[in-house]
């Protein structure tokens, strides 16, 4: 794998990721595989990814939402439909290690890229299927968006208000199977080393948010005869929520025997823990709605400040409530250089929350922007052995696209 003597080298270095993915999932699955030094190759259609045209922009195609999810990453367009395009694929599957889709599985059958296929070329290379639903089931090759999961995997019955079921205000199914995409990955090349050959792995998002669902919520139902309903008590009752003081919201959860004996004893109600409701883990639980809405009530009492001096003193976990536009300037990630700023010759200054994890002591640096469509086309076609003629043939039939940088718009306000 080549490596600019400007892109920095991480845990990864060495694996190349053929992406084809799109929208949230798959992209931000691979980013995170970029910025630990994979080199990551999005191969897109000739439209390209939805996201690019998502959201404020500065620059067609280079998107709020684009950018967000595809840094540490080189774009390449190929058409698939074409049988050019898909030799010219062929040509990166036997140099890859890795191929992530999240095409149905279905389709690319029909293009004659299914993991068989691949495999035949490349008996090294991993694929990992992203699908809404696993196959061998009656959902198997619908679609499938990060709502639809959420409906089905019983989220949006947790979150509802009233009688009113919510989608979390978050993808929180995509990226949750995003970061199961990656675990997958990373296991599948772990059992390469001990086996020399690839492997296929199929991620399906239903079973995958089930599993993350039902971790805490299976509750009584583990048991057979159940021994109670599903569903976590202290998780789903109304009064779990921040918290109004008397001049904002924090935070707080006092959860060992210790914590609500030191709470009610400073906030004056020492009596609470002689309760029989509140008495003990077990009666707490039972008792959760009650003990919350007592929570609330003392917290009703005084500042935002007292109660976040008072809880650090007894060590009790709290935290005040920031809103999106806050977290730039929490004092935390401030100091720990959690946001890293990026300098783009057309858009300017990028700002990027970094991958969280730090290796002896770093973050993992993003490597590379966001790229522009195609801008990596001819790069990467020529690092799999295909001559100039070649490249300019696929070029001139519309198999690939090579953008041109010099003609993408000058910085502008949309």
């Amino acid at each position: 794998m080549s490596n600019s003597t400007n892109i920095p080298l991480g845990p990864l270095a060495g694996i190349r990721i053929l992406d084809m993915t799109s929208v949230m999932l798959g992209p931000y699955a691979t980013q995170m595989l970029g910025d630990y030094g994979a080199d990551v190759i999005k191969v897109e259609a000739p439209g390209g990814d939805s996201t690019r045209v998502t959201g404020p922009a500065l620059e067609a195609g280079m998107a709020a939402t684009f950018i967000g999810a595809n840094r540490s990453k080189r774009s390449i367009v190929l058409n698939l439909k074409n049988p050019a395009g898909r030799d010219a694929l062929m040509a990166l599957v036997e140099q890859a290690d890795v191929l992530i889709s999240s095409v149905r599985p279905q389709k690319l059958a029909l293009l004659g890229l299914d993991p068989a296929t691949l495999m035949s070329r490349n008996d090294r290379l991993i694929v990992i299927s992203v699908t809404g639903f696993g196959e061998g089931g009656p959902y198997a090759g619908r679609p499938a968006y990060d709502d639809i999961i959420q409906g089905l995997c019983g989220l949006a019955s947790l979150a509802e208000e009233g009688a009113e079921p919510r989608y979390m205000p978050t993808v929180i199914a995509d990226k949750t199977c995003a970061l199961f995409a990656t675990q997958a990955l990373l296991a599948a090349v772990v059992a390469r080393y001990q086996t020399g050959r690839g492997s296929h792995v199929e991620v399906p998002m239903l079973e995958s948010m089930v599993n993350f669902t039902l971790v805490e919520h299976f509750y009584g139902a583990h048991f057979r005869p159940p021994v109670g309903e599903p569903g976590y008590a202290r998780l789903l009752t109304p009064w779990r929520r921040p918290y109004r003081t008397l001049d904002g919201h924090v935070c707080v959860v006092p959860y060992s025997n210790q914590h609500w004996q030191l709470f009610f004893e400073e906030a004056g109600r020492p009596e609470l823990m002689q309760d029989e409701r509140f008495n003990g883990m077990a009666a707490r639980t039972r008792n959760i709605d009650a003990l919350y809405a007592e929570l609330a009530s003392c917290i009703a009492t005084r500042s935002s400040a007292d109660w976040l001096s008072t809880c650090d003193h007894l060590d009790i976990p709290a935290a005040p409530l920031r809103r999106l536009a806050d977290l730039e300037s929490d004092p935390h990630l401030v100091a720990t250089g959690f946001f890293q700023e990026m300098q783009d010759p057309q858009l300017g200054t990028l700002v990027m929350p970094r991958a969280p994890l730090k290796f002896n002591g770093a973050y993992a640096t993003a490597g590379r922007l966001p790229p522009r469509l195609g801008e990596h086309t001819r790069e990467v076609l020529a690092e799999a052995g295909l001559p100039e003629d070649r490249i300019e043939a696929l070029i001139r039939s519309g198999a690939a696209t090579q953008s041109d940088y010099s003609l993408f718009n000058p910085r502008e306000t949309p």
